[in-house]
Order: structure tokens, then C-alpha cells, then sequence
């Protein structure tokens, strides 16, 4: 019996292939170098270095007393974990090196690649998604699941607000921020600045998991062209591009550090007077202002009138990278209710125009001088505080295991609202349905991210235009009858009638 877990592709170690062997062997590895450049180091606060040294003793614990039959092997591992992490609390030491970086970064992603190869790169193609609703990791409400939302939201609380716990980490990838960069992610054993270590963690994870993504639909040719897009706009636009500048800034002052991915209001401070007092400045500030304003009011309606919000959302967005390629094995989470509907269209369009207003309002002061120092600070860091990382980090990333992998998207991103109303009313772009062929398997509305009953659609054979569909086109690839396609055609009659047959006292209509 085949008990491969292929929603997390997590083998069985007994039906392993040799490749898989490897691949979880280097896995482990990079996890315990980790561990241990974690629980070494002085800087972490004491209680939570003597947490992380419990807690695989705990989780083995957990997993013993649910079915130890079942995760033998895993708690034993967790076990040696355990006792190793103890040890290695009365230790300290600090010493970034390319060792290191290699041990906790490269080891552990060659290995996932390894794994994941073998996991779906081997056999007939074909989407695999057995027993996603039966794996403690991607079941609603899983204890793996809850357990994984625990540890990406401590993470993040522990990134934006206490970054010298993460010493370990940023010492371990400070050879790659300094070749990058030029400066110090660490120094004198101090944590100077967590987020080009962030941005690195970041980008691998979108390129290890993109393999992984692109391995499950390697028959599908969009699904891998939009992984490659993806993959390339976090590894070039948002991770090389921005350090190459930092690094040019040291040499140069009239170049600093911007991200060209993200524009006004995704990238909430392009609109703001610091922001566009730049263009005072050289040429390449005028530059940089001039492609954010640009984008913000020309290229996004352009663009999304052409391909609809997929183009950035799916495409070139790193919040949706993420989502797409870490996120998969949770896309089946979202919650399809209309209740939920109702949520998000509150939340997302409020968070647009509080954006709005914040920008409004910084705008008029920067003319007229009524705020006062104290509110606009009060105002700008409000927002970064409760949207920025509260709302996309914290929630938006961390709940992937417990509410799908597009929460921030759905729920809050202002970027994603501006695009729904452009794609919902100004857009040649819909999926079309053939309702003759659905037979209502349910498998598109399963596995859409964005919480669209998308069979509901289909088995009216209604045209899908839904300010919040990203274009992903996962619905598609997943029905077993091709009955979904995603076209941009012309805009009469792309919205057409929710009743394909109108029945009334003198006739009945077929709406086609």
C-alpha cells in the first residue's frame, strides 16, 4: 500500500528511494546546523534558547502519545535533537563563515531539491495531492498544522521585534550579505540588520519550493512559465538588484537601496513626500520616482486591461511567489463560505482606503504643514506597524497551514484590491467554462487559493470574473475535464448572465 504523503510529499522512510534518502539526510543537516548556530550563541534571550531547546523534545513527546508506531522515526529524531539542543544550551559561540552559510542554507536546499525530484519528478506526470486532507500537516485544524503556524508566527514576532534572538541565523548568512552588499549583517556580536538575511531566506525558499511547485506540474506549460517568472523576479529584481544598489550606495550617494517589484500602494511609502522629494535629487532618484509613479497610475491599468491582475499577482509579486511555490501544499485551506466572501471584501477594501487616507493625508501636509512631526510619525509607523508586519508578516505567512497560502492576499493587500476592481470591470481577462462538460467533482473549488467557489461557476458555465481571482490558473490545471480555460478576448460580453436559461411566461432563453 502506497502511503506516500504527496501534499507535503513526505515519504515513509521505509519506501524511500536512495535519492530521497539523501535528500532528507542533507535536509537534516542544514536543520541541525541551524540548531545549533541558534542555541550557541549568547545574544538569544535565555528562556527562549532554552525553549527552542525543548521544544523537539516536546513535539516528540506529542507525536509519541498520538501514534508512536506511526512517527517512530521522527521522534527518535527529535529525541537526539532534544538532548543535543540541551547540551548546547551552555554553550556560546559566535562565528560567521561561509561554512556556516553553507551548512544552513545550500546544504539543506540542494537536499529539498534532491527529495523533491525524486518525489515528483519520478513517474508519469500528473498532479498528485493524495491524502491532503488526511495529513496532520495539511488536514484544517492538523496538529503538524498548528504546531508549523506556531513556529512561522514566533518567527516573525521574533524578526520584526526582537531580530537578536536570530543572531544564529544572520550570523550564518552574513558571508552572503557582505559579498552582496557590502556591509554586515552582524558585528562586534551585535545583530546590526536582520532583513537582507530575511531576503535571502526568502528568495531560497521561493526558488527550493519552485522546484518542488514545478516538479508537481511539469505537464502543465503555464503553471511552469509562471513559476520561472516568479523565481526570477525574487531572485534578480528583489534580492540582487536591491543589494547590488546598497552596495553601489557606499561608493556613490546619490544611488540607495530600492525595490522596483513593489510600487505604491503594495510599496505603501512610494506615494509619500519623503519618498518623492527624491526627484529633487539626481538622475537616478528622478528614475526611481518616475518608474513608481509611472507604474502606480499608468502601467498597473494597462497592464491589468490586458492580462488582469494575474500579470502581477502570479507573475511578478514576491508576496504571491511565496504563496505560490511555500505555500501549495495549503491552497486547499481557504475558506470557500460566503461568510468569508463577505470578510474579505470588508477587510481588503478597508485597508485600501486607509492607505489612501494615510497618503491623503501626508500629501496635504507636505503642502500645507498641519499634521505636526509627532502624528505624521505616528501615522507612518501606525501603518508599517499594523499592516506591514503585523498584517502581511505575522498573519499573512504565518497562518498559511491553518487558513491557505493567500490570507494577506485575499484578506489585506491594498495592491490586490486595486487590481480586482481594474480586473472585475476593466479587464479583457476571464476563465470561460464549458458547464456541458463539469461533473461537479469540486476539484477546481478545492484547490483555489483565493477562496472562489469556482465550480459553482462552471457547472452554470458562467464566465469567471472575480476581482479577487490572481489568475493562477490551478483550477484549470486540477479539473480532470478541461472544462476552465483563462483567455483575454474582447470585453462585450465577458460578464455574462449568472442563469444560462432565463424560463418566463412567453418563451425560454438560452443565454450563451
Amino acid at each position: 500500500m502506497d502511503r506516500t504523503d504527496y501534499s507535503m510529499s513526505i515519504t515513509p522512510p521505509s519506501q524511500m528511494k536512495p535519492i530521497e534518502r539523501a535528500g532528507g539526510l542533507m535536509i537534516g543537516l542544514g536543520i541541525l546546523a541551524l540548531f545549533i548556530n541558534l542555541l550557541s550563541t549568547a545574544q538569544m534571550y535565555p528562556p527562549l534558547r532554552l525553549g527552542f531547546a525543548l521544544a523537539p523534545l516536546i513535539i516528540a513527546g506529542i507525536l509519541g502519545l498520538m501514534n508512536f508506531q506511526r512517527h517512530q522515526m521522527l521522534v527518535i529524531v527529535l529525541g537526539v535533537v532534544g538532548v543535543v539542543g540541551l547540551i548546547l544550551f551552555t554553550q556560546n559561540f559566535n562565528s560567521p563563515n561561509w561554512l556556516m552559510f553553507i551548512l544552513v542554507f545550500v546544504v539543506p536546499s540542494l537536499g529539498a531539491i534532491l527529495y523533491f525530484t525524486s518525489a515528483f519528478g519520478m513517474g508519469p506526470a500528473g498532479i498528485k495531492n493524495n491524502g491532503l486532507f488526511h495529513s496532520a500537516a495539511t488536514k484544517p485544524g492538523g496538529s503538524i498544522a498548528w504546531i508549523m503556524t506556531i513556529i512561522f508566527t514566533g518567527f516573525y514576532v521574533v524578526l520584526y521585534w526582537f531580530p537578536h534572538n536570530l543572531y544564529g541565523l544572520i550570523a550564518a548568512a552574513d558571508p552572503l550579505v557582505y559579498a552582496v552588499t557590502g556591509k554586515h549583517g552582524v558585528e562586534n556580536g551585535e545583530v546590526v540588520s536582520p532583513w537582507m538575511t530575511y531576503t535571502i531566506l526568502y528568495t531560497f525558499l521561493v526558488l527550493v519550493m519552485g522546484v518542488r511547485f514545478a516538479m508537481k506540474y511539469r505537464h502543465n506549460r503555464y503553471q511552469l512559465i509562471r513559476t520561472i517568472s516568479v523565481s526570477f523576479f525574487q531572485l534578480v529584481i528583489a534580492f540582487l538588484l536591491p543589494a547590488f544598489l546598497a552596495k553601489m550606495s557606499q561608493s556613490n550617494d546619490q544611488i540607495f537601496e530600492h525595490y522596483f517589484s513593489y510600487f505604491w500602494p503594495l510599496g505603501y511609502s512610494n506615494l509619500w513626500p519623503d519618498f518623492l522629494s527624491k526627484w529633487d535629487g539626481h538622475a537616478f532618484s528622478k528614475f526611481v520616482v518616475a518608474w513608481s509613479v509611472v507604474l502606480t497610475f499608468v502601467g498597473v491599468p494597462v497592464l491589468t486591461y490586458f492580462f488582469g491582475k494575474r500579470w502581477y499577482c502570479s507573475w511578478v509579486c514576491g508576496c504571491g511567489g511565496l504563496a505560490e511555490t511555500a505555500g501549495d501544499s495549503f491552497r486547499h485551506l481557504s475558506n470557500k463560505s460566503l461568510k468569508a466572501w463577505k470578510v474579505e471584501r470588508v477587510l481588503i477594501y478597508s485597508v485600501l482606503v486607509l492607505i489612501t487616507l494615510v497618503t491623503l493625508l501626508l500629501l496635504l501636509d507636505w503642502k500645507f504643514s498641519f499634521l505636526g512631526d509627532t502624528l505624521k510619525y505616528d501615522l507612518q509607523k501606525g501603518y508599517g506597524f499594523v499592516i506591514g508586519s503585523i498584517f502581511a508578516g505575522v498573519v499573512g505567512t504565518g497562518f498559511y497551514p491553518i487558513l491557505g497560502s493567500r490570507v494577506w492576499c485575499r484578506f489585506g493587500c491594498p495592491q490586490a484590491a486595486i487590481l480586482g476592481i481594474l480586473q472585475r470591470y476593466f479587464s479583457r481577462f476571464r476563465i470561460t467554462t464549458n458547464g456541458g462538460q463539469c461533473i461537479s467533482c469540486g476539484n477546481c473549488s478545492t484547490h483555489c487559493e483565493m477562496g472562489i467557489d469556482v465550480k459553482s461557476y462552471a457547472q452554470r458555465g458562467q464566465n469567471i470574473v472575480r476581482a479577487s481571482c490572481v489568475g493562477c490558473g490551478i483550477c484549470s490545471a486540477v479539473c480532470p475535464r478541461g472544462v476552465l480555460n483563462l483567455e483575454n478576448g474582447p470585453t462585450e460580453g465577458r460578464i455574462n448572465d449568472l442563469n444560462p436559461i432565463s424560463i418566463s411566461a412567453d418563451d425560454v432563453k438560452v443565454n450563451v
